[in-house]
């Protein structure tokens, strides 16, 4: 069969499949169907870049800046998420001590999904290993970490998956780089490649505005409320791809074919709530460093306690012995003006600040990898844009008047280049600030940007219309029990400044063990949420990576699914920082 008799089977098998299952507005449940071959120079798991060009610090080039070819973009995009996510730093033992960047050739198979009650799609992918085991019939499905678009979990479950002769399949889960430019009027197609509004894109915003809206954020979906049937959505999209792509086999049922669910961070916290939806699809769950919101036992939100650190992180700091964030004496005299903070003296401040964060449940080495998004601008990226994502606001509607665009110089709004357009699909990590676009603060910059932090956390603290939207939007995200008998193993650094395991894995575990589900839980002491800022020296002499923990346990899962081993018990993981030495397995200290 060639490349268009298959592309239309698959089209049909798609349409067919959506005329049982649509949305209530009728809109289809799969579209635009993609495929495309990896073999030779370019294989599935790394685009025929291998370590050496996953390593090399500039992304593979584009022939035209301006209008780069789909296999252009795909290898960069592997290049940009492989490296957003493992440590690939010579030392830090990845495809050598644990991983695998094996050359895997096969076929990829795509669509734009629709979950029930949607107005945009998720993307969904399955990459098909020439040697995909008939006998196992396995899948994995993953979603992606943070906003990333559609390869996000490359180096979670691809990594693991493919080199094992299993499917695996992705969703950006409602989020992505599929972005769109309000003032010209293009987007993202199918493709990844920049098209007109009249196109079928990624993401299309329903209201006008000036600037750069993207998918998570303004969806008006808030689509984290629907990240666990995103996750089952790429598990119907996979059997359905494989009926058709294997037809003289057995047909593949959720009842005959293995799926293991992966994701950390925001995939973590997919597949989680994933686990808790009706019907024996899913054999097991990995969950590394999950973002979710659990019920009691000192669960918070991501959005409570990321605008509280973006308020009073920079001040308390250095109280710890940590270097002061430029402009961060300067904030704390602001906040204790405005009576935030107490103390007669910048010291007194400092230390009132780490006092709040201690009363409000943070630990010290959480804050210390925490101190890493401070430098990043990452508390205030993420209460901008969650607060529209909740609250369902369309790209001009802000309730604290930020938006997004590209910027000069000086940081004022500018309109992006075509150059810059063309390469948002690939290089983006899915919310801004990146790739070329920035944070537009509706306040003067001699207001420290205080007033729009302050705005971000009275949608938390408040009673106005918009912190009840805000808050309304949050409460749809709170994670039920996982299906009861569902193997579930989760893994978490109790170094995690990002998303810390006391406001969000700790909680879900003991809301789920409580109830008698099967869940497991391993605490990895010295690890924090980026690996990939292990390539960072003092980062890496500090802490050890967790990817290594998410293989172990899905090595533990599968063997335990083939009748050949019991699920790990719960465990606090005892490792030994490198110390600038290159990574060994004494180091990992892994539980056996």
């Amino acid at each position: 069969m060639n490349r268009l008799q298959s592309c239309a089977c698959i089209a049909a098998i798609l349409l067919l499949g959506a005329c049982a299952s649509t949305t209530p507005s009728g809109s289809r449940m799969f579209s635009q169907p993609r495929i495309s071959d990896h073999r030779g120079q370019d294989d599935l798991l790394t685009a025929g870049l291998g370590l050496p060009g996953l390593r090399a610090m500039t992304p593979p080039g584009f022939a035209d800046a301006a209008r780069p070819t789909p296999q252009e973009l795909r290898r960069r995009a592997l290049w940009a998420n492989w490296r957003g996510i493992a440590d690939l730093a010579p030392g830090g033992g990845y495809g050598e001590l644990y991983g695998s960047v094996a050359s895997v050739p096969g076929r990829e198979f795509s669509a734009f999904a629709t979950v029930p009650g949607a107005r945009q799609p998720h993307r969904v992918l399955l990459q098909l290993p020439d040697d995909f085991d008939i006998k196992k019939r396995c899948v994995v499905v993953a979603a992606s970490s943070g906003s990333r678009g559609i390869y996000g979990a490359i180096a979670v479950a691809g990594a693991w998956g493919l080199p094992r002769g299993c499917a695996v399949a992705y969703t950006d889960k409602g989020a992505g780089t599929d972005y769109f430019d309000l003032d010209a009027g293009q987007g993202i197609d199918a493709a990844g490649q920049v098209a007109g509004a009249d196109a079928e894109l990624a993401f299309k915003p329903a209201a006008g505005g000036s600037g750069i809206a993207y998918k998570h954020a303004h969806s008006q979906d808030n689509p984290e409320a629907d990240w666990g049937r995103h996750v089952r959505q790429a598990a119907e999209f996979a059997l359905a791809t494989l009926n058709e792509q294997l037809p003289q086999q057995a047909r593949f049922t959720f009842a005959n074919t293995r799926v293991i669910a992966v994701g950390i961070s925001n995939g973590g916290g997919a597949v989680l709530r994933a686990a808790e939806l009706e019907g024996d699809w899913l054999d097991a769950v990995v969950a590394g460093e999950p973002n979710v919101l659990a019920q009691g036992h000192g669960a918070r939100d991501l959005y409570d306690y990321s605008t509280e650190a973006a308020l009073l992180m920079p001040c308390a700091l250095p109280a710890l012995g940590l270097p002061a964030a430029p402009g961060a004496d300067a904030r704390c005299a602001a906040l204790a003006a405005q009576g935030m903070l107490s103390g007669a003296d910048l010291k007194a401040q400092q230390q009132d600040a780490l006092a709040k964060l201690h009363a409000s449940g943070w630990t010290d080495p959480a804050l210390r990898a925490g101190s890493i998004s401070v430098g990043f601008d990452l508390w205030r990226a993420v209460g901008v844009g969650y607060a529209s994502a909740y609250g369902r606001y369309a790209p001009d509607a802000h309730p604290c008047g930020y938006r997004y665009s590209a910027l000069g110089v000086d940081l004022s709004p500018r309109a992006a280049t075509d150059v810059e357009r063309a390469s948002w699909w690939a290089d983006a990590s899915g919310i801004p600030p990146g790739a070329g676009v920035g944070i537009v603060d509706p306040n003067p910059a001699a207001d420290l940007g205080l007033k729009g932090l302050q705005c971000l956390r009275r949608l938390w603290t408040g009673d106005s219309a918009d912190a009840q939207r805000v808050r309304g939007g949050i409460a749809e995200t709170r994670a039920g029990l996982p299906r009861a008998g569902l193997p579930v193993i989760v893994l978490h650094g109790t170094d995690d400044g990002l998303v810390p395991q006391a406001f969000s894995s700790a909680p879900y575990v003991a809301m789920a063990q409580a109830a008698g589900r099967d869940v497991r839980y391993w605490q990895v002491r010295n690890a924090q949420h980026f690996d990939a800022f292990l390539g960072f020296p003092q980062y890496g002499a500090v802490y050890l990576p967790l990817l290594p923990y998410v293989y172990e346990a899905l090595d533990r899962v599968d063997a335990h699914l083939d009748g050949k081993g019991a699920l790990p018990v719960d465990a606090v993981i005892a490792t030994v920082p490198r110390a600038g030495k290159p990574l060994a397995a004494d180091n990992l200290a892994m539980p056996r």
